[in-house]
């Protein structure tokens, strides 16, 4: 009688076990191999954003500190004239907050828009119709 066996044994990786691997890989992985899709996607997307909201936030939040100095010009320290202007001053630039954002996103659209929707639709697994 032949005692001849096989025996094999298989194990595989858990999701968790997987994604930890995949993390320690990717701290090994050259810089421009690191960088995949998604990560470029989010990036593009702030670098379209980034300065319009910067923009918009400061102008609005000098544009109101603007206008509450000149209130208290003109009603704690008396100063009418002076007071007036400031406030006018300050409530134009914060109502010119929001107009500023949106011409500096639509640029920011413009400039990076034609990449981002190439690479959402690579990542959502859809060809472009128009190529």
């Amino acid at each position: 009688m032949n005692n001849d066996k096989f025996s094999y044994t298989y194990s595989a990786p858990t999701q968790e076990e997987r994604r930890e691997i995949e993390d320690i890989r990717r701290t090994y992985m050259p810089e421009a191999e690191h960088k995949d899709s998604l990560a470029r996607l989010r990036a593009l997307h702030a670098r379209a954003k980034r300065p319009a909201l910067i923009a918009g936030l400061t102008l609005g939040i000098a544009g109101v500190l603007a206008f509450g100095l000149g209130m208290s010009m003109t009603l704690v320290w008396e100063m009418f004239a002076g007071g007036i202007a400031v406030a006018a001053a300050g409530l134009a630039a914060a109502a010119a907050a929001r107009p500023v954002y949106g011409a500096l996103f639509r640029r920011g659209k413009e400039k990076y828009g034609a990449e981002i929707l190439r690479l959402t639709d690579e990542l959502l697994g859809e060809k472009n119709t128009d190529e």
